[in-house]
C-alpha cells in the first residue's frame, strides 16, 4: 500500500470549556496510538459554545441555572463525565470551576501557539487548567500562564492579548465551522472529507482513519 505523501489532517473543532471536547482529545490521543500506521497532522480549530458571554464571564451556577433550569441534571451529567474520564485519565473538578469565560481569547492564544507548534501543549494545558483547577480562562494571568508553560513568551503574548489581534480571523474560522455544519463539539474533520462527531471511542476513530487513509491511497494509485 502506497504511503501517502503528505500526512492526512484532522482538524478538531472544540471549545476549551466542552468537558466532552477535553474527553474527545484523550480518545484522539489514543486512537492515533492504536492507528499508528497512518500519518496524521492534527490542527485546533476554534469554537465557542456560547459566544453571547461577556468578557468578563458569568458566575458558573447561575448560567447553568438559567440554562438548564433543573441543577440537578447538570449535576447527573457531570457524574458521568467523572466517570468516563477517570478512563482516561482527566480528574474533572467541576466543583472547582466558579466562572463560566468567554473563550475567544483563549482561542486566539491557541492560535498563537499552533503556529509556534505549541497548538497541542496550550490545548491541553487550558483544558486541565479549567477542568481540574477549576482556573478563570477569562484572566490573562491564566492565559498567560498557559503560553509560559508551553514555552511561549510571556511578555508578548500578554500584549497581544491586551490588543484586538487576531479576534475578527478566529471568529471567522468559527463561522466557517458552522458553514459547513458544525452545530456541536467536539468535531473531527478528517483529510478534510468526513466528520466524526462527538467524543467517540477511540475505536470508532481508528476506523474513521483508516477508511480516509485507505481511500486516499486508493486514488494516489489510480492517479
Amino acid at each position: 500500500m502506497t504511503t501517502p505523501a503528505e500526512p492526512m489532517t484532522v482538524d478538531v473543532v472544540s471549545d476549551v470549556v466542552c468537558p466532552w471536547c477535553y474527553l474527545g482529545k484523550r480518545r484522539l490521543e489514543l486512537a492515533l496510538e492504536q492507528a499508528e500506521d497512518v500519518a496524521v497532522e492534527v490542527r485546533w480549530q476554534p469554537f465557542q459554545l456560547d459566544p453571547t458571554i461577556p468578557d468578563g464571564g458569568v458566575d458558573r451556577e447561575e448560567y447553568f441555572r438559567q440554562k438548564f433550569g433543573d441543577l440537578g441534571r447538570v449535576a447527573a451529567i457531570h457524574e458521568r463525565l467523572k466517570e468516563l474520564g477517570d478512563g482516561v485519565g482527566i480528574r474533572f473538578a467541576f466543583e472547582r470551576i466558579a466562572r463560566t469565560p468567554n473563550t475567544l481569547d483563549a482561542h486566539r492564544l491557541i492560535r498563537w501557539a499552533s503556529i509556534e507548534g505549541a497548538g497541542e501543549e496550550v490545548v491541553e494545558k487550558l483544558f486541565s487548567l479549567f477542568f481540574e483547577d477549576g482556573a478563570d480562562l477569562g484572566d490573562i494571568d491564566v492565559l498567560v500562564e498557559a503560553a509560559v508553560s508551553a514555552g511561549l513568551p510571556g511578555d508578548l503574548v500578554r500584549r497581544l492579548l491586551e490588543s484586538d489581534a487576531d479576534r475578527a480571523e478566529v471568529r471567522e474560522e468559527i463561522a466557517q465551522a458552522q458553514r459547513i455544519g458544525v452545530t456541536g463539539v467536539p468535531c473531527f474533520i478528517i483529510d478534510g472529507r468526513y466528520a466524526v462527531m462527538g467524543a467517540q471511542e477511540p475505536e470508532a476513530i481508528v476506523a474513521a482513519l483508516r477508511q480516509a487513509r485507505d481511500e486516499r491511497d486508493g486514488v494516489a494509485e489510480r492517479d
